[in-house]
């Protein structure tokens, strides 16, 4: 018996730093969607027959459509009779291969905050009009909708960031909606094509989630059934038929990733898995002793608990580049699973096969700029790019595709304790890329003092859930203070927290002074190696949300 094949929304990457955010939108909807490359084609899609393929959204980018170099769109995309919604130069690209122009703009350049309005008529053309339905008017309009006697046209804030426009349409296109600088805001054909000029997938479009749900389910007829039990019925049989009747390792790092990972492997093949939690020595304080509680005995899967703390901190002696830090903890990782599956192959039989919480943006940063994405890799991470080319392993990867609201609902519904659940995301490198420079023992001591009086705090003051992350940095800045009649010269500590919904972008967190003040305040007098505090005021972008 055939499974029964998912619905999904492809997007095509055509570089926009926010090309994610279009997925995660069409995810939050519980709607599948996959980012693929600009230059896949109809056909390679097709070949993914457990692909219900209801549309496509064609990204923004950096690239105007008349350059040499200009990344297209196989024209059987174009021609496939699906609903194609084209976002900023999506929009224009698709304009172009359709017979349409698209020059750079002459005044009609736009970059933020701008306003779109209706044009006359379009309400009443039912066949291209579905892409605003529901909506409500901008704060200073009072008509709605449902009340066509009023003569005020819809006007919505959206965000613009584009210096080419569409000049002339392609046959069968009408204008739905203009900016005060810009004639062609909104393009639509009745067969289900749509184009924006703006970026609805932005926070900065107020009501770019609800235009995005008309694509979904008004013009192409999408179910909401990408639900949590799905995917968990999913990922089962997925990893049943992976691994058959092999046995599976799982690496825990003490993070809601891993967890989540490991009770769905457990789910799938039972007493076929053993988990594993390394202590690097680069954990936060009380991390060991907290995953073995939750494993053995509130979860009741198998556990093995290793220290290779000196053998971690030896691989790590006198380095200082961030990027080695995290393939030498990548490989080390991988080096203590395989000896350690040897001695449990010994007593329980051969284990062919590694699991871990790998994310789709931890596959997404990861990535070079020719396999998955036209957008730059920004790092590795440990359990992507930072993995040795040989081992013996082969990997069970169930989060692979997934962000990380989605893996926490599913944490919840595996019955995952909610504490655990909402812990701040943990780098599998841990502390030793919170500690800048080399990593040793002493620092690393001052970093978890550092770590642990700074969540206190968080907590205590009840913004620990309204953060997406928060923790403490040490520097190898060291600069003069003055405590008592003495003087001091010890380091500098700064401390990070951010707001976030899907880690693909953050904000820093606008935590109060009095908050502040008492974290500096204890740091400076709890942990004696440290006499400044400085807290980081950038958003990804153009930082990470991590320094290293």
């Amino acid at each position: 018996m055939q499974p029964e094949r998912r619905q999904a929304i492809i997007v095509l990457d055509y570089g926009s730093q926010v090309s994610r955010l279009i997925t995660r939108r069409i995810r939050e909807c519980h709607v599948y969607s996959e980012l693929v490359p600009a230059t896949t084609t109809l056909a390679d899609l097709q070949a993914r027959e457990h692909l219900d393929i209801k549309g496509f959204i064609l990204s923004g980018g950096p690239s105007s459509v008349y350059d040499e170099e200009a990344p297209g769109c196989d024209q059987a995309i174009l021609q496939s009779g699906l609903p194609i919604l084209g976002i900023c130069y999506g929009m224009q690209l698709m304009a172009h291969q359709l017979g349409g122009h698209v020059a750079m703009a002459h005044g009609t350049r736009e970059y933020g905050p701008a306003t779109i309005q209706v044009v006359e008529g379009a309400e009443s053309d039912r066949d291209t009009f579905r892409i605003f339905e529901g909506l409500h008017p901008s704060p200073e309009q009072t008509r709605h909708l449902d009340k066509p006697a009023s003569k005020d046209p819809l006007r919505l804030p959206v965000w613009m960031s584009h210096g080419d426009s569409v000049d002339r349409l392609p046959e069968g296109f009408k204008v739905l909606a203009t900016t005060e600088s810009n004639p062609v805001a909104v393009i639509a054909h009745p067969d289900g094509l749509v184009g924006f000029q703006f970026h609805p997938e932005v926070t900065h479009t107020p009501q770019g989630k609800e235009l995005i749900k008309n694509f979904l389910f008004r013009i192409c007829g999408c179910n909401a059934s990408w639900t949590p039990e799905q995917v968990i019925d999913e990922t089962v049989e997925r990893i049943r038929k992976q691994v058959g009747q092999e046995r599976v390792l799982c690496a825990l790092s003490g993070g809601v990733d891993s967890a989540v990972a490991a009770l769905l492997v457990h789910r799938a093949i039972g007493d076929q898995l053993t988990c594993m939690f390394v202590d690097t020595g680069c954990m936060r304080a009380g991390e060991g002793e907290q995953v073995v509680e939750t494993f053995r005995n509130h979860l009741h899967i198998p556990l093995v608990a290793i220290n290779a703390s000196e053998r971690f901190l030896g691989k790590l002696a006198g380095v200082v580049d961030p990027e080695r830090k995290r393939k030498i903890i990548g490989e080390e990782f991988i080096r203590v699973f395989e000896e350690e599956a040897a001695k449990l192959s010994v007593e329980q039989g051969q284990i062919s096969f590694l699991a871990q919480g790998t994310l789709y943006p931890d596959v997404i940063e990861s990535t070079s700029h020719d396999t998955a994405s036209t957008a730059t890799r920004i790092k590795t991470h440990h359990n992507v790019g930072g993995l040795p080319e040989e081992m013996t392993f082969q990997l069970v990867e169930p989060l692979r595709m997934l962000f990380k609201d989605e893996v926490r609902e599913i944490g919840l519904e595996l019955g995952l304790p909610e504490e655990w659940v909402w812990r701040h995301p943990f780098p599998g490198p841990g502390l030793a890329i919170r500690v800048i420079g080399e990593v040793t023992e002493e620092k690393l001591n001052i970093l978890r003092r550092a770590d642990t009086i700074v969540i206190e705090e968080i907590r205590r003051a009840g913004v620990y859930r309204e953060l997406g992350q928060a923790f403490a940095v040490l520097t190898p800045i060291q600069s003069v203070g003055v405590m008592g009649d003495g003087r001091t010269y010890a380091n500098l500590v700064a401390v990070r927290a951010v707001t976030t919904g899907d880690f693909m972008t953050a904000d820093w967190a606008r935590l109060s002074p009095e908050l502040l003040g008492r974290i500096s305040h204890r740091l400076v007098n709890e942990v004696q190696e440290i006499n400044r505090v400085v807290y980081d005021i950038t958003s990804k972008p153009p930082a990470t949300i991590e320094w290293e």
